[in-house]
């Protein structure tokens, strides 16, 4: 019994050595489809698994990796709408590598705790214990090896925290295959794709990173559908082309959002969002500004927006806007490092006050009340200028959608996108769509402050905030006379 068992296990090993460089091989091999159970409804992978594993065998034959020489990494990426069977194609990959490569060395993780554990990880447990092969492996919640083989032929699950990137290194395995899954990778740290990248030094190096593609930003959108998919082999994938999503759900986003609209596009169609999930304003709302042929009324007045700066890095930023045109007139900017001295913008800015933009004089200015504004703001007022309002961004919102007064303004500059138009200048376009925002306790917008851009390396977005400043409130035709002596206004709410 013993001997015929021994030829048996042989005769498996063998024949799971033929499948190195076929991994859809191993797939229809090792899995009991059609039979009897949870698979009898099915003949082998979705289609698009197919492909994929196609793909990466010639991948694997194409580097002829000898045992001892290393070959180039295997990268392959895939953006993919919801209920498509990343995870399942997950197991597929663990279960094929771990089988066909002695002391091979893998680690999976994924966005969340919650994915990795219950999902992800779950999957590879469900379909490892389905596998031919399966009693040649211990699995566990957190890794699968080969019996007996523990420290040197592994995958295991590892959170994608930033601070546990040291868990992704020094993964290597010179004379076999060193390799990193990535499951929802839209959300992974940067940080993480780089330690991974380590690993990838020797032997036959694989790299699989899978997820919808939420983020316009950040290294899964690069090496997908940025700079970076030049190394890597990339791909979409939509769910209602694929057998296990579900159509009649699908067809109810479509209709309640949309064909084109941003949710579709991402847990649907597989492609990235026009907006950042996080994302305030969208690039395309910019892109289509700037392009925008306008024209001002005669009778519209001229409104300009200040940001100041105390100094330091930041700019001093004046933006002019007259009506759907906040491109005609150029922005000026003064260094924060020269102004630290409050009399310089005093000067500067009663000069524009003075001056004469596109045949017009200045109707209403809009200055940022925090900082230096406040002296800033009280001079121009000794000096007459009755037309200088200070705004508080702080203040309470008037509209009760939005926390702050700072986020009433951008979210009414956005709304004055869609018609209006801006110049090209790329510090403004960067600066527009620089801010993430969130929903606080009471389901309102609060804009990404400008210490939380800065931790992200970010600069403060000088540009669109003095736009924004000149939708502080509504400003009526012109009057005759903008000098009227009186207490300088201030904008902390509505009035």
């Amino acid at each position: 019994m013993t001997s015929r068992v021994s030829s048996i296990e042989l005769e498996l090993h063998d024949q799971i050595a033929e499948f190195y460089a076929d991994p859809l091989g191993f797939v229809k091999f090792a899995y009991p489809w059609g039979e009897p159970g949870p698979l009898e409804r099915y003949s082998g992978p979705d289609e698009w698994q197919r492909d994929f594993l196609l793909e990466l065998g010639e991948f694997v034959r194409a580097r002829k990796f000898d045992g001892k020489t290393p070959v180039l990494p295997i990268r392959m990426t895939t953006a993919s709408g919801h209920g498509i069977g990343k995870s399942v194609l997950v197991a597929f990959l663990v279960n094929w590598i771990m089988s066909t490569r002695p002391n091979c060395k893998g680690t999976v993780t994924a966005n969340t705790y919650q994915q990795l554990s219950v999902r992800t990880w779950a999957t590879i447990q469900t379909w490892t214990k389905r596998c031919i092969t399966s009693h040649w492996f211990e699995i566990t919640n957190q890794i699968i090896y080969r019996k007996n083989h523990k420290n040197s032929w592994y995958a295991q699950a590892q959170s994608c925290k930033e601070e546990n990137s040291d868990a992704f290194a020094g993964q290597h395995a010179a004379d076999s295959t060193s390799f990193y899954i990535l499951d929802e990778a839209s959300s992974i740290p940067t940080k993480i794709y780089e330690v991974a990248e380590g690993g990838l030094s020797d032997g036959e190096p694989m790299f699989f990173a899978f997820g919808n593609p939420t983020k316009s930003q950040g290294e899964f959108h690069r090496i997908t559908f940025g700079e970076g998919r030049n190394r890597w082999s990339t791909r979409s994938i939509d769910s209602r082309n694929c057998a296990f999503s579900n159509k009649e759900l699908i067809q109810e986003w479509i209709e309640d959002r949309g064909e084109d609209s941003d949710f579709v596009r991402v847990r649907v169609k597989g492609i990235p969002p026009r907006a950042d999930d996080s994302q305030f304003i969208d690039m395309d709302r910019i892109t289509e500004a700037q392009k925008r042929e306008v024209f001002a009324l005669s009778d519209e007045p001229l409104i300009a927006g200040v940001d100041l700066a105390w100094g330091g890095s930041d700019n001093n930023v004046v933006r002019f806007r007259c009506g759907k045109d906040a491109r005609s007139i150029k922005p000026v900017v003064i260094p924060g490092e020269k102004t630290r001295d409050s009399a310089v913008m005093v000067v500067k800015l009663a000069e524009i006050l003075q001056g004469s933009y596109e045949g017009r004089k200045i109707h209403t200015m809009f200055i940022d009340s925090a900082g230096i504004s406040g002296a800033v703001g009280a001079r121009l007022h000794d000096l007459g200028y009755r037309n200088v309002i200070e705004v508080n961004f702080g203040a309470d919102s008037p509209d009760q959608k939005y926390a702050f007064m700072r986020d009433f303004m951008w979210s009414k500059m956005k709304d004055w996108l869609l018609t209006g138009a801006i110049d090209d200048d790329p510090r403004l376009e960067t600066d527009l769509s620089a801010p993430g925002y969130t929903l606080d306790n009471r389901i309102r917008v609060k804009l990404e402050a400008k210490k939380d851009m800065k931790k992200r390396g970010l600069d403060s977005p000088d540009h669109a905030d003095a736009l924004a400043l000149t939708f502080a409130r509504p400003v009526s035709v012109p009057k005759p006379s903008s000098r009227e002596q009186g207490p300088p206004p201030r904008i902390g709410v509505w009035s």
